[in-house]
């Protein structure tokens, strides 16, 4: 729009980063706008006002708008989305909805969240089912080598493949809608974490297919920490049941996940507020922007680092991951103790995790960064590199 403030530094002002700090690491937190947070507040406000009047009236019928709104940049109507927490908890409640038993396989990639690996092996020990885990390729150039090594790992045991949108640790873009067809294909249930995906891609979700669909509203959506969705298809849905089970058991999906207990549920309800926010900037245009500058991140990092980038501009959203030059390790612990040296010495705030044999960066694209951020964090590595010679 006409009145949408410029990228890069000239938007910063709209977050409440602190100052002189390079941070290219939303695709972890997100980072909620002045304007998002100032909704938030007054719900609070109207919530301690009159607490039980809010809890009564209120409460529930503003996670239905939150719901209602949501549900235009999915393609799916309110009725079938639930208001929660995280992406973590819809997955636990998910998972734990289900009726396995041994001989049972769930399928997983090495590339699954950690949380959501705890849950499925937690799962598995309860019911006596299988966790299957299969090695997606890293570097990545191509969907089809996905899809393949996705598909090898489905057998007629397979009850539930559990897919990422976008991986966490490699930020790559996975082709979920082949793999929920192949999932099919084979008889399995297909639940996928959109962790990342809202706001970062569009986003169809009769298109896309699954069964479940769980999604994060505080990175990529703007929303406040607390807020991501889960959705369920027609078939499934009034099997599904929240963790906490309270006053709404028994009485449908949307009456289940809405209450759950009382609960501070301000970041979902200035959900609204938070795409008010995004549409004004632009939708595609924030998105545009944040895939070429995760492009145009690989392309410098790579070329300074003389190292990789570990997916082509076809696999990538809003992150990208970079391979470290050779020389500062090769383990976890070394990649953690390189990210504490950049956040207290540097004061850049970028993840580095151990893969393929490497240390690799996972920069985070929003639109408050720039290029001179990206070239900060090429030189402060390529420092690192010459002290550790």
């Amino acid at each position: 729009m006409s009145d949408a403030p410029a990228f890069g530094a000239p938007a910063r002002r709209l977050f409440q980063l602190e100052d002189g700090a390079v941070y290219l690491n939303h695709g972890s937190y997100g980072a909620t706008p002045k304007l998002v947070t100032a909704a938030q507040r007054r719900w609070q406000d109207r919530l301690e006002a009159e607490p039980s009047r809010f809890m009564e009236r209120e409460f529930r019928p503003g996670l239905r708008v939150a719901a209602e709104r949501l549900s235009v940049h999915l393609g799916v109507p309110g009725r079938s989305i639930a208001m929660v927490e995280n992406a973590t908890q819809a997955v636990n409640a998910i998972l734990r909805s289900l009726t396995l038993k041994r001989g049972d396989e769930i399928l997983i990639t090495d590339q699954t969240y950690n949380a959501v690996k705890n849950t499925v092996r937690w799962v598995a020990s309860r019911s006596g089912a299988k966790v299957t885990e299969i090695q997606l390729p890293f570097p990545a150039y191509a969907d089809d080598s996905i899809l393949r090594a996705f598909s090898a790992g489905l057998t007629d045991r397979t009850r539930v493949a559990i897919i990422d949108h976008v991986t966490s640790p490699t930020a790559l873009v996975l082709p979920v809608a082949a793999m929920v067809a192949a999932a099919k294909q084979a008889g399995a249930a297909a639940l996928v974490d959109g962790a990342h995906a809202p706001g970062m891609l569009p986003i169809d979700l009769p298109a896309i297919g699954a069964d479940w669909y769980t999604g994060n509203c505080h990175k990529w959506l703007f929303a406040p920490k607390g807020c991501a969705f889960l959705w369920a298809a027609d078939a499934v849905r009034e099997a599904l049941h929240p963790t906490v089970i309270s006053h709404g058991y028994g009485q449908g999906f949307v009456a289940e996940f809405d209450w759950v207990g009382t609960r501070d549920a301000s970041p979902q309800l200035a959900l609204p507020d938070a795409l008010a926010f995004l549409e004004r900037l632009g939708v595609d245009r924030v998105r545009q922007h944040n895939h070429n500058l995760a492009v145009e991140s690989g392309r410098r990092l790579a070329e300074a680092w003389g190292t990789e980038v570990g997916a082509p501009p076809g696999l990538t959203g809003s992150m990208i991951t970079v391979r470290l030059p050779d020389g500062l390790g090769t383990t976890q612990a070394q990649g953690l103790e390189m990210r504490r040296r950049l956040l207290d010495e540097r004061r850049i705030q970028v993840p580095i995790n151990a893969l393929a044999g490497g240390l690799w960066a996972r920069v985070s694209a929003q639109v408050y960064n720039h290029a001179a951020e990206i070239d900060a964090l090429a030189e402060a590595v390529l420092v690192e590199q010459r002290n550790a010679a």
